[in-house]
């Protein structure tokens, strides 16, 4: 598959040209550009002071069930060369990771590579673009599963460029290989950008739905009630 987009993850390679990209399930060895992803997301956001998530607290609760039956990380990774072959994984029957390649048109200027690059692969030049957080959850009007997605974040060189398309239809593929109803998750109300994405995928954003949420002290004061 071949998809229209623009990439080059070095400052020093302006040439347009072929690139190619993996999305993956995520192991304890990619903490620490899970950890930079979600403060470069909460930066994003505005919301750095809500930001309390260390390496320690990551590698303490990620990866403890088998993927799929609870938080699941999908990293994508994009490189100059091609990924060298996937070693299938007979535990892990439900799910092969999604290789394409990319046609660029245009390139992009990574000045984060250093920082994301993915350390130990045959593949030298292949770094970290982003990742997708989700988990099944239970439409009980549907009585089947689904999967929600908690986050999904793209850095800022390679927005607008499919990649978010491509981690979103990556959970969609695995949901509709398990046979699973539907994927959820929230938008915030200002990124009219991600909303117009959303819609233009055929996803439907509802309306008079607003989220709740009851933590920290309030949380320990209702359950000590």
């Amino acid at each position: 598959m071949e998809t229209p987009a623009t990439l080059t993850t070095r400052p020093e390679n302006p040439k347009t040209q072929t690139s190619y990209v993996r999305i993956r399930l995520a192991t304890q060895s990619d903490v620490p550009h899970i950890h930079k992803l979600i403060h470069q997301m909460a930066v994003f956001e505005g919301l750095t002071h809500l930001f309390a998530t260390t390496e320690s607290s990551l590698s303490s609760t990620l990866f403890k069930s088998p993927p799929f039956t609870a938080l699941t990380v999908f990293i994508l990774e994009v490189s100059l060369s091609p990924f060298p072959p996937t070693q299938p994984d007979p535990t892990l029957s439900q799910f092969t990771p999604v290789e394409t390649r990319v046609i660029l048109n245009s390139p992009i200027v990574d000045e984060d590579y250093e920082t994301f690059r993915v350390v130990g692969e045959e593949c030298l030049d292949a770094v970290v673009a982003g990742h997708v957080f989700f988990f099944p959850n239970y439409p009980s009007f549907l009585s089947k599963p689904g999967f929600y997605v908690e986050d999904l974040f793209v850095r800022e060189p390679y927005r607008r460029r499919g990649f978010g398309k491509m981690l979103l239809s990556a959970v969609a593929e695995q949901a509709v290989k398990m046979g699973f109803a539907r994927v959820d998750w929230m938008v915030l109300g200002w990124n009219v950008n991600a909303i117009k994405f959303y819609e233009e995928m055929g996803a439907e954003v509802l309306e008079g739905w607003r989220p709740c949420r009851l933590g920290g002290d309030a949380l320990q004061a209702y359950a000590n009630k």
